[in-house]
C-alpha cells in the first residue's frame, strides 16, 4: 500500500520497517523533547525516529544491532543533516552508559529488558517510551515499568485516517494508515516521590 509522506520524509532511505510520521508526532508532542533534550533511541532501522528527534534535541544517541540498518541509518544522517545524532551498534540492555537522559525510546523485541538500564540512565521526570505492535508487548512492558516505579504510565493508538473531499461530497478514503504500533509512556519520578512509593511498599 502506497503510504503518503511528507516531503522530508520522502528523501529518506528505508530498510522494510520504519516508525512513520504520525507516530513520531505523538512521541516528540507527548515526551516533551525540546532543543535542550539529550535523548536515547533503541532500535534504530531506518533511523527515522533518531533523525527526527535530532531535528529538535541538543543530542540523540541511537543503538542498533544489525550493521545492515547502521548503514542506512547512517545515510540518513547525511541527507537529513544531523551531525548530533550518534549511530552505536550495541545492544541497549547491556551497552547504556549515557546519563542524564531526558528520553529513552524503545522499538524493539522485549523491550521490557531495556528498563533496569534505561532508568538508571533516565535523569528525574525523564520520559521513556516503548513503541510496540503487540498488546501482549505493552502488557509485559507496562508491567515492568510499574514494577520498576516508573509512574504516568500512558498508552495511546494513533489512526490516521485520509479524507476523500469531492464536488459530490467528502467521506473517509478506502486507503490509510490504520495500526502501526502502540506508544506506551512514563515518567522516571523524582527521588523523593520514589523513596515515598518505597515506603508506602
Amino acid at each position: 500500500m502506497r503510504i503518503d509522506l511528507p516531503e522530508n520524509f520522502r528523501r529518506l532511505k528505508r530498510a522494510p520497517q520504519v516508525i512513520l510520521p504520525k507516530d513520531i508526532g505523538i512521541i516528540i508532542a507527548y515526551s516533551g523533547v525540546n532543543k535542550e533534550s539529550v535523548c536515547v533511541d533503541a532500535g534504530t532501522g531506518s533511523g527515522w525516529l533518531a533523525v527526527s528527534l535530532a531535528k529538535i534535541a541538543k543530542k540523540v544517541i541511537s543503538y542498533e544491532l544489525r550493521e545492515d540498518f547502521i548503514k542506512i541509518a547512517e545515510k540518513n544522517k547525511v541527507i537529513a543533516n544531523v551531525p548530533n545524532l550518534e549511530i552505536k551498534h550495541g545492544d541497549i540492555t547491556r551497552d547504556l552508559k549515557e546519563k542524564d537522559v531526558d528520553l529513552i525510546t524503545l522499538d524493539m523485541p522485549a523491550s521490557e529488558k531495556a528498563i533496569p538500564r534505561a532508568k538508571k540512565s533516565l535523569k528525574e521526570n525523564g520520559v521513556i517510551v516503548g513503541y510496540m505492535p503487540h498488546m501482549e508487548q505493552v502488557l509485559k512492558f507496562a508491567n515492568k515499568l510499574e514494577k520498576s516505579g516508573f509512574t504516568e504510565l500512558r498508552t495511546y493508538e494513533c489512526i490516521l485516517r485520509d479524507m476523500l473531499v469531492r464536488p459530490e461530497g467528502m467521506r473517509p478514503s478506502t486507503k490509510g494508515v490504520w495500526h502501526t504500533a502502540y506508544l506506551v509512556f512514563a515518567r522516571k519520578p523524582a527521588a523523593k516521590i520514589q523513596s515515598v512509593a518505597a515506603k508506602e511498599q
